[in-house]
Formats: C-alpha cells, sequence, structure tokens
C-alpha cells in the first residue's frame, strides 16, 4: 500500500501535516461564529464583520487572510471579504444544502477525543465513556447538537438517496436508526406514493414530530420507537441501514442483516450506505472514519464490501451489489426474491 498523503518526503510536509489540526480548528471557528451566513448577505469590511460578530479584533485580520488562503473567503479589491463559492452553497446555515452541523457536531464532539487516539490504540478501548451516549439522549440540548451533526453528514446523500432505486416499483420504506426522519421526510415529499417509516429510540420521537410538522410530512411518515437489537423491524418494501453498522463488531452487524432481511417485504431491498473500506484501494477519508468509530464505540469500525456482501448472501439476500454513492460513501444494494421490479443498479 502506497501513501497519499501530499507532501511527506520533505520536513516541512511532515511540519504542516502534523499541525493541518489548525487549519480545521479555523474552518470550525469560522462554522461556529456563522460567518459565512453573515457574508451571504453580501461583502463586508474587517470592521462591518467585527460588528455583526460581536468580536474583538485582535487577531481577525491574520484570521480572514487565513480564510482567503484557505480558499473559503475572496478578498475584494476595497478590502471586503466575500465567501468563496462553496461555502456559500454549504455552510450558510438555513439553506437547504447547509452541512454545518455536522462541523459542529465534529467541534464539539469529534475533536476532543481525537487527543486520545494513542491511548486507545494502546488499550483498545474508546475515548467516550460507555454511558455516554445515554447520558446525551437525556440532555435535550446535548441531542438536537447529534441530531444535527447527523443530518449535516446525511444531508448531501439525500438527492442521491432519492435515485437509488426505482420507487415506483415500492410502497414503503423503513429508515433504521432516522433520528428525526430527514431521509424518510424527504422520500416521500420526492415520492408521493411512498409511505415512510422511522425506526429509532424513543428520545428521537419529538424531535421526529417536530421535524415532520416543519416538512409537511406529518402523515406521510411514522415513527417507531424502540432498541433494534431487542424488537423485531417493522416490515416495509425498502429497508435502509444508513451509517448504522459501523458502530457494532462483525457479530452484531451479521445480527442487524438477518433482521433487516426479515424485515424486507419480499422483491424488496435492503440499502446500506457506509464509508467502506478498500483494501486495494485505501481511502484516507474513510480510514479516518473508521478509526472514529474506535474512538467512540466500543467496538465499531468502517468495513468492507466484501465483508457486507457474505453478510447479505448468509442472510438469504438473491443478490448483492454496489457501487460509489459519493466520493466516500458506497452504496450497497441487497435484493430480496419476489416479484416487484428490481432497483436499478
Amino acid at each position: 500500500m502506497v501513501s497519499t498523503a501530499p507532501g511527506i518526503g520533505s520536513v516541512h510536509g511532515i511540519l504542516r501535516l502534523g499541525n493541518a489540526f489548525c487549519q480545521a480548528q479555523a474552518l470550525l471557528t469560522a462554522v461556529e461564529l456563522d460567518l459565512f451566513t453573515v457574508l451571504h448577505g453580501g461583502p463586508a469590511t474587517e470592521q462591518e464583520i467585527i460588528g455583526r460578530l460581536g468580536l474583538h479584533g485582535r487577531g481577525l485580520r491574520d484570521f480572514l487572510r487565513l480564510m482567503v488562503a484557505l480558499g473559503l473567503l475572496e478578498e475584494e479589491e476595497d478590502g471586503r471579504y466575500r465567501a468563496a463559492d462553496g461555502p456559500d452553497r454549504y455552510l450558510v446555515s438555513g439553506l437547504p444544502g447547509y452541512v454545518g452541523g455536522a462541523l459542529l457536531g465534529a467541534k464539539a464532539n469529534l475533536y476532543p477525543v481525537w487527543d486520545g487516539l494513542t491511548e486507545t490504540l494502546r488499550s483498545g478501548r474508546p475515548r467516550s465513556a460507555a454511558d455516554g451516549f445515554a447520558a446525551m439522549l437525556d440532555d435535550p440540548e446535548q441531542l438536537r447538537r447529534y441530531v444535527r451533526m447527523m443530518e449535516g453528514t446525511l444531508r448531501p446523500l439525500i438527492p442521491l438517496l432519492a435515485e437509488a432505486v426505482d420507487w415506483s416499483g415500492y410502497r414503503s420504506v423503513l429508515d433504521v436508526g432516522g433520528c428525526r426522519g430527514g431521509l424518510a421526510g424527504q422520500l416521500v415529499i420526492t415520492h408521493p406514493g411512498l409511505a415512510g417509516h422511522v425506526f429509532d429510540l424513543p428520545q428521537m420521537e419529538p424531535l421526529f414530530r417536530e421535524h415532520m410538522a416543519e416538512l409537511g410530512t406529518a402523515g406521510a411518515v411514522r415513527f417507531h420507537a424502540g432498541d433494534f437489537f431487542r424488537a423485531p423491524l417493522p416490515r416495509a418494501d425498502v429497508l435502509i441501514l444508513g451509517h448504522i453498522l459501523h458502530n457494532w463488531p462483525h457479530g452484531q452487524r451479521e445480527e442487524l442483516v438477518r433482521k433487516a432481511f426479515r424485515a424486507v417485504n419480499p422483491g424488496g431491498v435492503l440499502l446500506v450506505h457506509d464509508r467502506m473500506l478498500d483494501d486495494e484501494h485505501p481511502d484516507i477519508d474513510n480510514l479516518l472514519a473508521s478509526l472514529i468509530m474506535a474512538l467512540v464505540t466500543e467496538e465499531g469500525s468502517e468495513y468492507t464490501i466484501g465483508e457486507l456482501t457474505e453478510l447479505a448472501g448468509a442472510a438469504g439476500f438473491a443478490s448483492v451489489n454496489h457501487r460509489r454513492l459519493d466520493d466516500n460513501e458506497t452504496l450497497v444494494l441487497c435484493r430480496k426474491a419476489g416479484g416487484r421490479p428490481p432497483s436499478r443498479g
């Protein structure tokens, strides 16, 4: 396996890589300040930015110039700053493409645990407390932050998942671990004949009902409360496991795939998407994602397409195929024998 990290042949490249966390923290700070939302209405001077964001001013000029150097901002001839195209599309709160929630969640939840990677590699233990997730579920503020992080990660994938199968051949979809129903809600909007279902822990239900009211899909998507290791999954033509299997070791992944097979109606399909690993062509982002699972879960990790293919075949799915969903995400389609039209893939 050949490294794909840039610039590591020089001392400066090695030092730059070792300090890359500084650039990441700068971006996370800009999102936390909501800088790109402030600039969405038009370019602003340094003094105007100080006033709009309530800043002291010390360090701001260097911070703004760093944003320009990183390609996140553009500086005009009169000294005003504007957001570059990408941040103006994806980091303006309130816009449909906003992914800042994922970055804010990373700053709050993931950034601190990376400092413990050395100890995790030595001990095999995660840096998050075993009861941390349960405590988060009972803290409304932390739960909302967690949901925003999950939604920010999922949002770019929703349009792609909406085209993943020929939905006209199916009547129902179940999103397992679907939080407050963002994916299911958009699917029933895009495909009005589809009945949506979300299965998640009971603490998610108030957020689900709130979000369905916002989307106008309250009557089209149903919430099912439960623990998917303890309760059977509701039946559906299409079942989705998105960013779920990586939380668990092989044995529990096998259990969930078997439960999914029982829940998928004949002729239906299981859709699994994750940042899956490829031993032949390693991807830096996906390897980092797998290390995150080591840091925040007891035994989770990313996994290969081959492992999932074997699990799906053993569970009874008639055929399995896969394709890239985006640059880092892989979609695996597991079809159950029956008479419905097959999904496109």
